[in-house]
């Protein structure tokens, strides 16, 4: 069997991934492997922009408090602050790698302002931010010679101590590789192995998110014996575009900010009467909200107005979401925007610190796939890419300086067990399995819970992921199946959280505990790794 030596391993090619790759690659070798195109993942699709302090009128504590707002006041505070004061360097790195942030005429930032914030504190490229960020980072990376970057890779399963009996203490030593392209399984080893892969969007039914999104570095992680917290805050979009050939297209945050209101079909406002910050109040809220107008009126969507701006000013302002909405008939500066809400950020994770530690030697996590403590019970808008680009940089300051090395003597890495493993001739049931997990955690485990639509969830996820496992093992693995199991673990471990908790507070709402508790606690999960 192949094996590839690196002195980094970084499993993800989003902003978070990409970013810890190029601070790394200053001190050693570093390997980028991502299941798609490097270009396939969420960072590519955010709209909005970046959080940033910039303004004389606002300030770090101002942000942070309005975080720990959104977040229903389960965040780390001493992680909020320290995430908010280090993003003017993460916007600066960006800037040095190309981005270009839309200014005022008179030179200034033009920052703009989203739902939950107190002040105009966001970087925008356009709206399209996410995309030229990606763009930016994909070009750097390719021109930097101490980065091996691999596409259509995916990866199997981390390579742990115990696991191949070595003893002393459970640490990774990289992971087992799919090759998509050749169907080639190998090895890739390395004392520093990073995951930065996304969130697990693709559980529910309806998701903004890519297909890639389906939760593979938390469940990587999981059976790996990392840490796994606060899974039952996952954050909905309350403003996905609803059209039936609109796949996963979102209106952003950012409409709002500059003067969108929420209306049903007559026109009529109805934030008010659920807070009072109206359409600019934070996205559970506002998911919620649009969630209870639906099945009051029984009405398929709600709607955005933004139609007071004018068409010269939304053309400048979001050519991209004029273009695309103008694409399906809908012309923003002349009609109501439908909009319902979807599966869209993955709140918990991996337990991490802010410089990606994890409970395991030798893995990190940086990203959506992370829990550092800065989103609490939800996320505050745009707070995604500054957590991604601060951590990146935080993370590389951890292991670079005084990386962690093999010496001599590797790890010998034991070739990849077929076993008795053949290939797969009823891919239907992988679909099927795929499918049933998807729609009951969409009915089971959505925006509004109850006890009892989660136990139902959760003993059917338990029959589920049995029937997977005996899948997994009777055939050669496959990147459908892969993500098939992946998605299992994110299912079950969400469930099992909302389960846990007996109170309604941010993202997770449940009719039988309407109310917060006065305990903040988290939801913590781990398994022992024999």
């Amino acid at each position: 069997m192949k094996i590839v030596d690196t002195d980094y391993f970084v499993v993800g090619s989003g902003m978070a991934g990409l970013m810890t790759a190029l601070h790394l690659s200053a001190y050693g070798k570093v390997t980028v492997v991502t299941k798609g195109r490097l270009q396939d993942c969420n960072t590519n699709f955010a709209q909005g922009g970046i959080c940033c302090v910039m303004d004389e009128g606002d300030s770090f504590a101002k942000h942070a408090r309005d975080t720990m707002i959104a977040g229903a006041w389960l965040g780390n505070s001493q992680v909020v602050h320290e995430i908010c004061e280090h993003a003017p360097e993460a916007i600066q790195d960006l800037i040095d790698c190309g981005v270009r942030f839309n200014k005022k005429p008179d030179g200034g930032w033009d920052l703009t302002r989203e739902g939950g914030h107190s002040a105009r504190r966001i970087f925008h490229a356009g709206d399209i931010t996410g995309e030229k960020c990606e763009k930016a980072l994909i070009r750097t990376v390719k021109k930097t010679k101490s980065i091996d970057w691999r596409e259509e890779t995916i990866v199997i399963d981390l390579i742990m101590t115990r696991r191949i009996g070595i003893a002393g203490e459970n640490r990774c030593l990289g992971a087992y590789v799919l090759d998509k392209a050749k169907n080639e399984i190998y090895a890739i080893r390395s004392p520093n192995t990073i995951l930065a892969t996304g969130g697990c969007g693709k559980v529910y039914l309806y998701t903004c998110n890519p297909d890639t999104a389906t939760g593979d570095g938390i469940a990587l992680a999981w059976r790996a014996g990392a840490k796994i917290e606060n899974m039952e805050f996952i954050q909905f979009h309350p403003t996905c575009l609803y059209h039936p050939q609109a796949k996963r297209f979102l209106i952003s945050e950012a409409v709002r900010g500059e003067g969108a209101v929420l209306v049903d079909r007559n026109g009529r406002e109805f934030m008010r009467k659920y807070d009072p910050r109206g359409s600019l109040a934070p996205r559970d809220i506002v998911a919620r909200s649009i969630d209870s107008e639906m099945k009051r009126t029984g009405a398929d969507c709600m709607f955005l107005d933004i139609r007071k701006k004018g068409k010269k000013y939304l053309m400048e302002r979001f050519p991209n979401i004029y273009a695309k909405c103008l694409s399906f008939g809908i012309d923003m500066a002349k009609d109501l925007i439908p909009v319902v809400p979807a599966a869209h950020y993955t709140c918990g994770g991996i337990k991490a610190t802010t410089a990606g530690e994890t409970n395991i030697p030798g893995l990190s996590a940086v990203g959506e796939c992370a829990s550092t403590g800065l989103h609490g019970a939800n996320r505050l808008a745009s707070n995604s890419l500054m957590e991604a680009m601060v951590c990146a940089r935080l993370t590389a300051a951890r292991l670079g300086p005084r990386p962690e090395k093999f010496g001599k003597d590797k790890p010998k890495i034991p070739a990849w067990r077929i076993g008795n493993a053949v290939p797969e001739d009823e891919a239907v049931l992988v679909a099927h399995m795929w499918d049933e997990i998807r729609r009951l955690m969409w009915d089971y485990v959505g925006i509004v819970r109850t006890n009892k639509r989660l136990d139902r969830a959760a003993h059917r996820i338990k029959t589920l992921r049995k029937e997977i496992r005996e899948y997994y093992f009777k055939y050669l693995v496959t990147p459908d199946t892969l993500e098939l199991r992946n998605l299992a673990v994110c299912a079950e471990l969400i469930v099992k959280s909302a389960q846990k908790r007996h109170e309604s507070r941010g993202l997770h709402y449940t009719l039988d505990y309407p109310r917060e508790s006065k305990k903040k606690c988290q939801t913590i999960f781990s398994r022992s790794v024999t």
